[in-house]
């Protein structure tokens, strides 16, 4: 249907868009913003950590036979495409336009490999110019002594800086837009900090600063320095004054300080104390830093056996059980009212029962949409489920209130356990 590594696939995306393969709506659940709808779906879909985890619009086209690389690519693209469409919403889409756009993007933008890419391939048209840009945005740099696994995990591990620099650039065009390196070497700060949380650092952590630094596209001595902050600890006075201006990269700070703690799978309480510091700083609610916090971890988990970094058996249930406790912080008073809700609701009870043991069906899940739209009226804090994804976290609910499900289910439950 469509090759991500062959030439034309973007106008065969357009093509398959046109024809109403996939659509580029997504619903705002009741108390989010648009700013934030919009970092909570690039979020689910992993490109903030450059892990393709799952389609931002096309969720139902065949990936079976595309390369980790080929997935990130067309995940690059929707998630560029999400910004233009947002910051054009009372527009029709044009998709000559938003390439254009693209190009005059990329031309501006402040990374050498970017500059390289426009001298090569000036013969080119616009299209396959575009094209090989995402490509080469891709790749990162390695040496052969190092270890090939941890580059071809992440690929081009800063990808998503292309996705908040592209925003701005909307918003201000070139004269005002933020230097690439300086949004790195601060995502490269945040990162250090989190590892030096707990005053010790571990080989998950190492291996991680290891890709970002990599992904960086940084000068020799901007690497130094980077490297020496991270041996000897930051402060939150090394971060420069472009961490107060854009919205996304202040949330991007928090995604990926998160990250690196949970790849030694837990918040520990001295490291949740330098995230509390962190998000002060930056200015965010701790409201949207809780729902950011469960999201990654449930992020963490669904992809645990799909991506070899993320993954940790022996802490598992650990991560899954503080998941659960962060969910109960969320809906703090609330919980009583929620059980009365779901008692009320046995249809969604059967539902998220269900959710534990296999896949809904397309119906059945649009049934939990419909009824988590009435819970969400008394319950608000609930509205996180109703974000693109959220429903993989519903069967936290049952570890929140075990007494809600059925005794049968319970039966069933223990007479599978033995």
């Amino acid at each position: 249907m469509i090759a991500p590594g062959s030439k034309g696939w973007i106008n065969k995306y357009f093509e398959l868009l046109n024809k109403k393969h996939f659509n580029l709506s997504l619903d705002i659940p009741l108390g989010f913003t648009e700013k934030e709808m919009v970092h909570f779906s690039l979020l689910r879909t992993g490109v903030i950590f450059g892990i393709p985890a799952e389609m931002l619009f096309a969720k139902d086209l065949d990936e079976s036979k595309w390369t980790k690389s080929e997935k990130l690519k067309l995940l690059l693209l929707e998630s560029l495409l999400l910004i233009y469409h947002n910051e054009n919403k009372d527009k029709e889409l044009d998709p000559e336009d938003f390439k254009l756009s693209l190009l005059k993007f990329y031309e501006s933008h402040s990374s050498p490999i970017i500059s390289k890419v426009f001298r090569l391939f000036l013969s080119e048209s616009a299209d396959e110019r575009l094209e090989n840009i995402l490509s080469r945005r891709l790749n990162v740099k390695y040496k052969m002594t190092e270890s090939k696994y941890w580059v071809n995990y992440l690929s081009n591990a800063f990808i998503y800086l292309d996705v908040i620099l592209y925003r701005e650039f909307l918003g201000k065009k070139v004269e005002t837009l933020s230097l690439y390196s300086e949004l790195a070497e601060n995502a490269l700060i945040a990162i250090s900090m989190a590892a030096f949380s707990d005053n010790v650092i571990t080989e998950k952590e190492k291996k991680l600063f290891k890709v970002f630094l990599d992904s960086s596209n940084l000068n020799d001595e901007q690497k130094s320095i980077a490297k020496r902050r991270f041996k000897e600890g930051v402060h939150l006075s090394d971060f420069t004054k472009v961490v107060h201006n854009n919205w996304l990269f202040r949330r991007f700070l928090i995604d990926i300080s998160a990250l690196t703690i949970f790849v030694n799978q837990e918040l520990m309480p001295e490291e949740y104390m330098v995230f509390e510091k962190l998000y002060e700083f930056l200015d965010i609610p701790k409201k949207e830093v809780n729902y950011s916090l469960a999201l990654i971890e449930n992020f963490v988990l669904q992809n645990s056996d799909k991506e070899e970094m993320l993954s940790s058996a022996s802490s598992y249930e650990k991560l899954y059980g503080n998941l659960s406790k962060r969910w109960v912080k969320i809906l703090g008073r609330n919980k009583e009212k929620l059980a009365k809700e779901l008692k009320e609701s046995k249809d969604l009870v059967f539902l998220i029962t269900k959710s534990t043991k296999e896949e809904l069906t397309k119906e059945e899940k649009e049934l939990v949409k419909t009824q988590f739209l009435d819970l969400v009226r008394s319950v608000p804090a609930l509205a996180i489920f109703m974000l693109p994804g959220g429903a993989i976290i519903l069967p936290i609910i049952l570890k929140i209130l075990p007494d809600l499900v059925p005794t049968a289910f319970r039966d069933n439950e223990l007479e599978e356990k033995k």
